[in-house]
């Protein structure tokens, strides 16, 4: 691995208007992903649903299906809501093209959020970095696409970096090759949906330690539960995905939070936020009033 300087270790990350890092909001991301299913109408809906909850950005997927889409499953048929086509076919059904994007994109700044997506495909990079977006994330199947992580290092963007499906000798080459200085990692697990036993939170503090970057979590668990432990061992951005109901079709909606799950999680995620404090122990003034009524002995 490379050198990380030490003084660096906890300095936030600038996204857009935000710092992302210790000592600051959670910076929560509503994944839409492909959960619009190619409708450019699902989509701003879902950007509504981000914004009414209170979530900081929203983020979709970008791949350019003939590059993206491995060989041996392009011609595989998939049955779809459009009928049965082939699984290229269906990946293409569900891509935007620049002109939706750009919509997508101020629709989401009217909105008051950030919006970005993970590029799959050095095209997808150019493309995102065209439409002029504050970040890139990067999927976990990617963490081993180096040529992709050069390319994104080469925008000078800030980069999030999930981790699921990866060891960490991957990820150790993977942070290699983005370098540090504007890097968030995203502990994550990419099982859908989520089972407890497989979250593993406590790798969020193995990545800080370890890359001493601002480290968060990107969630696939059916709840709340784990993405608020999360917050509470230190997660300092929390992205789930969204969805206008579960039962919808597709692949991703059945670990997806509806709206009302999503506003509720940011809900809990501020109180949390207020409840963990500054580590200081001191007599607050709600305690002085029980303090001269219970107390017997002065110190």
């Amino acid at each position: 691995m490379t050198t990380i300087d030490s003084s660096r270790a906890t300095a936030p990350v600038q996204i857009g208007d935000f710092q992302v890092g210790p000592d600051q909001d959670v910076y929560v991301i509503g994944e839409i992903g492909i959960n619009h299913n190619g409708s450019i109408e699902t989509a701003k809906q879902l950007i509504d649903v981000a914004a009414e909850a209170g979530a900081n950005a929203v983020k979709f997927q970008k791949r350019t299906p003939e590059i993206s889409t491995p060989k041996d499953m392009r011609d595989k048929i998939r049955s779809t809501p459009w009928g049965d086509m082939t699984y290229l076919d269906y990946r293409y059904r569900v891509e935007f093209d620049e002109a939706q994007y750009k919509d997508l994109l101020s629709y989401s700044a009217e909105r008051g959020l950030h919006a970005f997506a993970s590029p799959w495909d050095v095209p997808s990079v150019e493309f995102m970095e065209n439409l002029g977006a504050v970040t890139h994330k990067v999927a976990s199947a990617s963490v081993t696409d180096l040529e992709l992580l050069r390319a994104l290092a080469e925008t000078g963007k800030p980069i999030i970096l999930s981790t699921g499906m990866s060891t960490i000798e991957q990820i150790d080459t993977a942070v290699e090759t983005l370098g540090t200085n504007n890097l968030v990692i995203m502990h994550a697990t990419s099982t859908y949906p989520l089972p407890a036993e497989e979250a593993n939170l406590r790798m969020i503090e193995t990545l800080r330690d370890r890359y001493q970057v601002p480290v968060g979590y990107s969630g696939h668990e059916r709840g709340l539960q784990i993405s608020l432990a999360a917050v509470a061992l230190g997660a300092v951005t929390v992205e789930r995905h969204i969805t206008l109901d579960r039962t919808m079709w597709g692949s991703d909606q059945a670990a997806s939070l509806e709206p009302k799950g999503f506003e509720a999680l940011i809900r809990d995620i501020r109180i949390l936020q207020e409840a963990l404090g500054d580590g200081v122990k001191r007599v607050f003034p709600g305690e002085l009033a029980p303090l001269s009524r219970l107390r017997r002995v002065d110190a």
